[in-house]
């Protein structure tokens, strides 16, 4: 009954997790995990202000309120403090629950130590992204900025920032959150309480990278600390031998899983946790890693999004039009032989012929859009990014 329990459990948290992290993908839309997702993002919040609006009245809303406004709408370290508790606490728990185990058959002792460095490392990589300048444009650095990119005119019109007061660079925005102009911003990461842009991409990338490492190293560790514990107290052997149990892998796996759950329990959750998070944060890189290599940030791909869903209609509606004309122009045509019916079934529609096309001028090729991530020179007055705006200008008149 405790074996059944404690799966239930880890399936739970898994369906927790991801609801929380993934409900939002358009591939669990209109199902139960979507659902789970509104309620927890959404729906129980809705229900407890609610609850306190009638239990507090104005003034338990009003105090809500200013909370919500702290908490989501102004940089605050809550999230990051939960980064540290959670990294913190999955690292006490190993340690508490399986260093015992080490050195053990198939670890040898240093792994106390390496575990530890990589949980440093990576908290060094939060502290990186976290207190790095992202790339804020100000009134004394502008001009340098606004000579890294050139305007594209498509999702990037050379304008001036209603706030700052400033021109605003090709690729940069205004956060809302921390209430400043980034350069080539991507994103506002609560997790780093921070932006993301021109300066820490490359710190942002190096810690989720080393993240799903850490929790890869996790895994396979404590795989190995389960297969010692199952090798140094012969279990195979007292299945096969004592209670005469077929020595095959068929009928084996079972009672070993049964014998696991009871004895480790701890560490099978704690696993199961890990490969979770190290499904998350591989789906999270390979997206990060695709809009480097294509020189691209999240905003901007939500501002292409909207513009090729623009033109795609306003392409629609053309083609529509033109549709339209030529078969008013064969009706006032009487002398006209009448086409055939088969002919006009298998004839194409003037909408299958529209096409929009997304032309990214500042995709330089992957190697020079890695570069520029890992070394960006940029907004600084250096010849690095003297030379980069001259390879940009000739690169796009060689695309004209």
């Amino acid at each position: 009954m405790a074996e059944w329990l404690l799966v239930c459990h880890g399936l739970a948290t898994v369906l927790v997790l991801v609801s929380f992290l993934c409900g939002q993908w358009p591939i669990f839309q209109g199902t139960f995990i979507q659902r789970i997702h509104f309620f927890i993002t959404f729906g129980a919040y809705d229900y407890f202000r609610r609850f306190i609006c009638f239990v507090c009245g104005s003034r338990g809303s009003k105090a809500l309120l200013s909370v919500e406004y702290y908490c989501c709408d102004r940089p605050n370290p809550i999230i990051q403090l939960l980064y540290l508790l959670i990294i913190g606490g999955t690292y006490y728990f190993i340690a508490t629950s399986s260093f015992n185990y080490i050195p053990g058959y198939y670890l040898s002792g240093v792994h106390r130590y390496t575990s530890f460095l990589a949980v440093g490392v990576g908290i060094l990589f939060f502290l990186l992204t976290s207190f790095s300048d992202p790339g804020v444009v100000n009134s004394a650095n502008v001009s340098q900025y606004l000579s890294a990119y050139p305007y594209d005119n498509v999702i990037f019109s050379e304008k001036q920032c209603s706030t700052c007061k400033i021109p605003k660079p090709a690729r940069s925005k205004h956060c809302s959150i921390c209430d400043r102009c980034v350069a080539r911003f991507d994103h506002h990461c609560a997790w780093m309480n921070n932006c993301i842009g021109e300066r820490n991409t490359r710190y942002f990338m190096a810690f989720i990278l080393w993240h799903f490492l850490i929790c890869i190293y996790g895994l396979i560790a404590l795989a190995l600390i389960l297969a010692g514990r199952l090798k140094e107290l012969q279990v195979i052997h007292i299945l096969t031998d004592y209670y005469g149990i077929e020595n095959s892998f068929r009928k084996l796996a079972p009672f070993v899983v049964q014998w696991l759950l009871n004895a480790y329990n701890t560490q099978i959750l704690i696993m199961v946790f890990l490969a979770v998070i190290s499904l998350l944060l591989a789906g999270f890189f390979t997206y990060h890693a695709k809009l480097c290599l294509t020189n691209t940030t999240t905003n901007e791909s939500f501002k292409w999004q909207e513009h090729l869903s623009w033109q795609r209609k306003v392409n629609e509606a053309k083609a529509s039009a033109a549709a339209l004309k030529a078969s008013l122009g064969e009706l006032g045509e009487e002398t006209k032989p009448q086409e055939s019916k088969w002919k006009r079934f298998f004839r194409r529609s003037h909408l299958e012929e529209v096409k929009v096309v997304k032309n990214n001028i500042y995709d330089q090729g992957f190697l020079h859009n890695i570069y520029e991530v890992k070394v960006p020179a940029h907004g600084v007055g250096s010849p690095e990014a003297l030379v980069h705006l001259d390879l940009c200008q000739v690169a796009v008149a060689s695309r004209r």
